[in-house]
């Protein structure tokens, strides 16, 4: 079973009089608990692509299909009732609420899912303690380095359990160790939860985690290959 079909997309943008291809004429399939990463160049479209998959940008054409529901045509409401339940984003910019500490940003999806207070609180300090930031639960994100806030937006995102997770760049500010440890995290709930990983980066580390590796450029797919993955 695929968990995400994507059909011809394309997404272009005007630059003066130049024409930016973001996505141009890309097609994919990705299986339910896929573990890939997507590569290239700043540009070639990694970005816009899971912007694309997860309904934050709109496209110029294509479709694009998850677990059967065409995510394309779906009106605002139910892209944020699918974005709240089933996807997790990790952003290069971390998106944190900065008035809240790192344990209300992680609890924040699960409160507007409605989880109880209690859970809230248990599934938050097992991930917070899990990703190297036990202790760090009460600081705001202007209190932590840029490698403990990338830490916080990574909790937020698996805290919730979705069925997918859209990683742009998820390790751009960690050290070997911290890349090492989130990478066997993702790892563990790819195989444990069947969570599909779409993670787009530049990091030669973090591609040998990958079953598949998907080049881009352009706004192209040129590669597209499976992996034995190191771990």
């Amino acid at each position: 079973m695929s968990a995400i079909i994507c059909t011809d997309l394309c997404k272009y943008y005007q630059q003066g009089d130049a024409v930016i291809k973001g996505l141009d004429h890309v097609s994919l399939e990705i299986e339910e608990g896929s573990f890939i990463c997507l590569s290239g160049p700043s540009g070639s479209g990694k970005t816009t692509l899971l912007n694309a998959i997860g309904g934050l940008d709109a496209l110029d054409s294509g479709e694009i299909s998850i677990d059967g529901e065409r995510v394309d045509l779906l009106g605002k409401a139910a892209l944020a009732d699918l974005r709240l339940h089933s996807i997790g984003f990790v952003f290069q910019a971390y998106n944190l609420i900065p008035v809240l500490s790192a344990r209300e940003n992680v609890e924040f999806v699960m409160q507007v899912q409605g989880i109880s207070s209690a859970e809230r609180k248990q599934r938050s300090s097992k991930i917070l303690k899990e990703v190297g930031l036990e202790g760090m639960e009460d600081r705001r994100p202007a209190q932590l380095s840029g490698g403990q806030q990338q830490r916080v937006a990574v909790a937020r995102a698996i805290v919730s359990q979705p069925k997918l997770v859209l990683a742009d760049e998820p390790t751009a500010n960690l050290d070997s160790k911290s890349m090492e440890s989130l990478m066997a995290h993702f790892r563990e709930l790819n195989r444990s939860h069947k969570v599909t990983f779409l993670i787009a980066t530049h990091d030669q580390r973090v591609m040998e985690w990958a079953d598949r590796l998907i080049s881009m450029e352009d706004g192209r797919v040129v590669s597209d290959e499976l992996q034995q993955a190191i771990r």
